[in-house]
């Protein structure tokens, strides 16, 4: 399990790569890779900047991938998430799980990123033609939640 919030980029084949080496037993990997939009809510986004509380969001972060891991049969979980200035098309967080079949991966990879959205001390500012704002909590990231406490 690794979990790493950094304000550099990431390189998805790279990171892939270290998740595969010297396991040949993984059978599925499953990504989800999160960018930022140049519109939210109705207006342009010309940057987004992410803040977090260091050492509490790592923490968030691990107890996270370790609700999935015992829940799931998975071999290995990453999340790589930035923080900082961030432009349009720019990569904010990566999750990728490692099993040995693609349901638990595809389960325990919608799982953290569900709980991250939601569970995980971060908060963003967008940078609009009206100003900056706060982006507020979605009700659909909420939704995808709480159909985890149903499963």
């Amino acid at each position: 399990m690794t979990v790493r919030v950094q304000t550099g980029d990431f390189d998805l084949s790279s990171e892939i790569a270290r998740l595969r080496a010297h396991a040949p037993k993984v059978g599925a990997i499953v990504t989800f890779i999160g960018t930022v939009r140049d519109l939210n809510e109705g207006e342009q986004v010309a940057e987004m900047e992410l803040e977090h509380y260091p050492g509490m969001t790592e923490k968030s972060l691990e107890d996270i991938v370790a609700q999935a891991k015992s829940r799931w049969d998975i071999f290995d979980a990453l999340v790589i998430h930035r923080v900082g200035p961030l432009k349009p098309l720019e990569q904010i967080v990566l999750v990728a799980v490692t099993s040995a079949h693609r349901g638990e991966a595809f389960d325990a990879c919608e799982f953290i990123i569900d709980y991250l959205k939601t569970q995980a001390p971060f908060w963003k500012k967008e940078q609009t033609p009206g100003g900056a704002r706060w982006v507020d909590a979605r009700v659909s990231d909420d939704e995808a939640v709480a159909k985890w406490a149903q499963a």
